[in-house]
């Protein structure tokens, strides 16, 4: 699902990494380990078609990364789901309309209220579709964020520092989604610094610090 060959980026003279490779196959959750500015978040963007890797080849879901704008949107929108450490949402939006953001296709209203309801429930915010997201905790936002990963069904998931600033039971919730989406078949790559998510990765990605 996930294909990073010989890949390299640079950051003015800067080299994040260099002579990456790696794969992430279906039903599998990989690591993306390193120190702080050692180009994690990168990485992830160049998997996610918001950046691109200078040299070497980037393939998700059988696609090249790069090879057009339209594909790479494509790819976002049919393939990919983000969990970003900002957590991505519409803070001016009810919880309702953030998880209806990510749809790709028209559904009947309580079909929608229904698959609503059942991804919240499954991160502990049942019946909080209405709640407007910026009166909502941090450890909230990520769990809508969660839920709408869930309403998506992606299978490829990409998730930056999901548990940083989490409180235990606010990161189990996270842990516990992102592995349940692997079991599922997704491909699931997880940027962390957190010895627990690391250890329930399937294997880890080492980025170093990065070099003039």
């Amino acid at each position: 699902m996930i294909v990073v060959e010989r890949a390299a980026k640079r950051r003015g003279t800067r080299l994040l990494w260099g002579g990456i490779s790696f794969a992430v196959g279906a039903g599998e959750m990989v690591a993306v380990t390193g120190p702080s500015g050692s180009g994690k978040s990168t990485l992830l963007d160049c998997v996610g078609t918001l950046d691109t890797v200078d040299s070497g080849r980037v393939v998700v879901a059988g696609v090249e990364v790069g090879a057009g704008r339209r594909t790479d949107r494509q790819l976002r929108r049919e393939a990919i789901g983000f969990l970003f450490q900002n957590y991505g949402l519409v803070e001016d939006g009810s919880v309702a309309e953030n998880l209806d953001l990510v749809r790709t296709r028209r559904s009947a209203r309580q079909e929608r209220r229904r698959s609503n309801e059942a991804a919240l429930d499954r991160v502990g915010l049942a019946r909080q579709g209405s709640r407007p997201v910026h009166e909502l905790s941090g450890g909230e936002q990520q769990r809508v964020a969660l839920a709408r990963l869930i309403v998506k069904g992606p299978t490829v998931v990409l998730a930056d520092e999901p548990t940083a600033a989490l409180d235990d039971a606010n990161a189990a919730v996270v842990l516990d989604v992102l592995a349940g989406f692997a079991a599922e078949g997704a491909a699931v790559l997880v940027a962390t610094h957190v010895a627990a998510v690391r250890d329930a990765c399937a294997r880890t990605v080492q980025l170093e610090a990065p070099t003039d």
